[in-house]
């Protein structure tokens, strides 16, 4: 690469916004997000009618979602995906996983704020 090709990507790079940016680093993974091909854990539980969870909680059901998959996958994380905090705005990378994923429901029993969840779901089907 020349000089002046390199200076017009230093300035390009420098004008993009970070949205942008953290949409190039996720790549295809937030295209199927956006699809809805795959999902995130926040996203599930918004499905679900868990708006009442705080935002605290909705990390922990994240990390027995995560759990779960490594151990139905042989201790390999799910794939991730930049996506920006719901309440405080911040990019932050999280795990995406496929709408059937056994892992995202075994989850909901394992975790105590999630149980509830489970009850629901059982009696609609």
């Amino acid at each position: 690469m020349n000089r002046t090709a390199i200076r017009r990507t230093i300035a390009a790079a420098r004008t993009a916004t970070l949205a942008l940016g953290y949409r190039t680093l996720s790549g295809q993974v937030a295209h199927l997000v956006d699809a809805g091909v795959l999902i995130r854990t926040g996203d599930l539980l918004d499905r679900l009618g868990a708006d009442h969870l705080l935002d605290g909680h909705r990390s922990w059901y994240g990390r027995h979602v995560a759990t779960a998959y490594r151990a139905a996958h042989l201790g390999a994380d799910a794939i991730r995906v930049w996506a920006q905090h719901r309440t405080t705005g911040r990019w932050i990378h999280v795990h995406a996983y496929a709408l059937t994923d056994p892992a995202l429901f075994a989850a909901l029993g394992t975790y105590k704020a999630t149980r509830s969840l489970v009850l629901d779901l059982q009696l609609a089907a």
